[in-house]
């Protein structure tokens, strides 16, 4: 979502980091052009005006224009200052669960906003995360099958559903609900509310009285991310009229321009909580103001990747890989987990996004047409292969490629790229094994330009790569599941 807003920080940022020495003028210059970005990026004037004065009141003071690195002085204070807007000053504020059970999370948002998909997300999050009994009350009574997404979302949760009673107004529901959770033994009890097209008083009457009888822990505004600053706006109007507690932006991996994300905390004074980053019922996140800051300014966020690492990972298997990797071995099962690894923490671009100046890195793969599809194919062509072929890739001739390749959809250059592929990485995997950390440092001393050893996109045409079927290559494996190859830079 912010990629167009770090391009355009990241050109200012290079005119900076360029010169060995600045002027107030050149920073002053440099501020107007931040502050062009944000507002190209939807965010609210009154909010870029305060950021803008802030920064530059302290990036043109001496201690920075007389600084030995002038240029990375004033990136720091305008990613201080971004971190600040997104209420970076507070911890990172979770879901309240701080009352005696069970506890109520009231959903509200404007229809269409992903409400009902996000109350079966939160309530996933808080099984999993929380280990806690959860109940789902739809009293969405207007919207056709309301009930029936949102029984069916709870079935894909694996959480509890309360059973519907046609004819039962919102607030009999909520009270039915409250009820249910208690006798049933719940620890948390989410309401997805009905939402309107527009905000109206039917809408805040009803509201207020689900509020009244349930007595919610946190009233959670969801918002979409896509509609800019109607996100804003909406938000301010919900808090005039309801105790709200935090919001929740949903489509955050959508193509907006994110300014009302950098807005919405700013104008309306409430913590963004949550963001949903995909159409999956996982595809939630913390909303953590350094980390949102970090990415827009081109600086990663490696701790979500290895979160998200230590999420999807399989326990047992790292175990066993960990134990292969010792002793050198290394063979097409192995790949084929690592493929399905680096597919389980959001691919390629998901991946990339989260390290460290990787923003030009994702334009040249996109340049080359380069997706994710490609582990699909590379799984195709493992999956087309015996048992004993996976085992035992030297056994793999001409014929027998011939029959791979037509199994999998793919063509014999496609079979030899994969098996050249695993042959560069098992030749890694043995160095590692046989000289224990002189090994690893000897297999790493074989990196290429790509800044990745051979096998996984290092000192490799990025043409190469696409003739594998459009995509990278997978990490070395090992306990956090491994990180993509990279293409060479050029």
């Amino acid at each position: 979502m912010f990629e167009a807003l770090s391009d355009r920080l990241g050109g200012v940022f290079d005119k900076l980091t360029g010169r060995g020495a600045l002027s107030e003028k050149d920073v002053r210059a440099a501020m107007r052009e931040v502050r062009v970005a944000l507002l190209e990026a939807d965010v609210a004037l009154p909010v870029v005006k305060d950021f803008i004065a802030k920064v530059q009141t302290e990036a043109v003071g001496d201690k920075v224009l007389r600084s030995v690195t002038p240029g990375q002085q004033v990136i720091k204070i305008v990613h201080d200052g971004m971190i600040e807007m997104l209420g970076g000053g507070e911890e990172t504020q979770p879901i309240n669960l701080h009352a005696a059970p069970p506890v109520a999370i009231l959903m509200v948002g404007l229809q269409g906003s992903g409400k009902t998909t996000t109350a079966a997300k939160i309530a996933l999050r808080l099984k999993k995360r929380e280990n806690k009994k959860v109940l789902l009350a739809s009293l969405d009574t207007r919207r056709p099958a309301a009930m029936q997404q949102l029984e069916q979302l709870s079935q894909q949760a694996d959480v509890g559903f309360l059973p519907i009673i046609e004819g039962q107004t919102a607030t009999d529901i909520a009270a039915r609900a409250m009820n249910a959770a208690r006798l049933g033994g719940y620890d948390v009890v989410i309401l997805d509310t009905a939402g309107r097209t527009s905000i109206d008083e039917e809408l805040m009457n009803e509201a207020s009285a689900i509020a009244d009888i349930a007595k919610p822990a946190e009233t959670l505004l969801v918002a979409d991310a896509l509609t800019g600053q109607d996100a804003v706006e909406t938000a301010q109007r919900f808090h005039d009229r309801l105790p709200l507690t935090g919001l929740v932006l949903t489509r955050m991996d959508g193509d907006a321009r994110g300014g009302a994300a950098l807005s919405m905390r700013a104008v309306t004074g409430l913590p963004v909580k949550l963001l949903g980053v995909s159409e999956k019922l996982d595809g939630l996140d913390t909303f953590d103001a350094k980390r949102i800051a970090g990415r827009i300014l081109g600086q990663g966020d490696v701790v979500s990747l290895v979160e998200k690492a230590a999420e999807t990972l399989d326990a047992e298997k790292a175990e066993r890989m960990a134990a292969k990797m010792k002793k050198g071995e290394f063979d097409l099962d192995d790949l084929a987990e690592q493929l399905q690894q680096l597919q389980k923490m959001g691919g390629m671009q998901s991946i990339l996004g989260m390290l460290p100046g990787m923003g030009k890195m994702k334009k040249q793969m996109a340049g080359m047409d380069m997706d994710d599809r490609v582990f699909k194919r590379q799984e195709a062509i493992i999956s087309s292969m015996t048992r004993l072929e996976r085992t035992k890739p030297a056994l793999i001739k001409a014929s027998r490629k011939k029959r791979i390749a037509a199994g999998s959809g793919t063509g014999v250059p496609q079979v030899n790229q994969l098996l050249k592929m695993h042959k560069q990485m098992a030749g890694m995997m043995k160095k590692m094994g046989r000289g224990g950390r002189k090994g690893m440092m000897s297999a790493l001393g074989g990196m290429g330009s790509g800044g990745m050893p051979p096998g996984m996109g290092g000192g490799m045409d990025p043409n190469a790569l696409k003739n594998l079927g459009g995509g990278g290559l997978p990490g070395l494996p090992g306990p956090t599941g491994g990180l993509p190859g990279l293409p060479k830079n050029k």
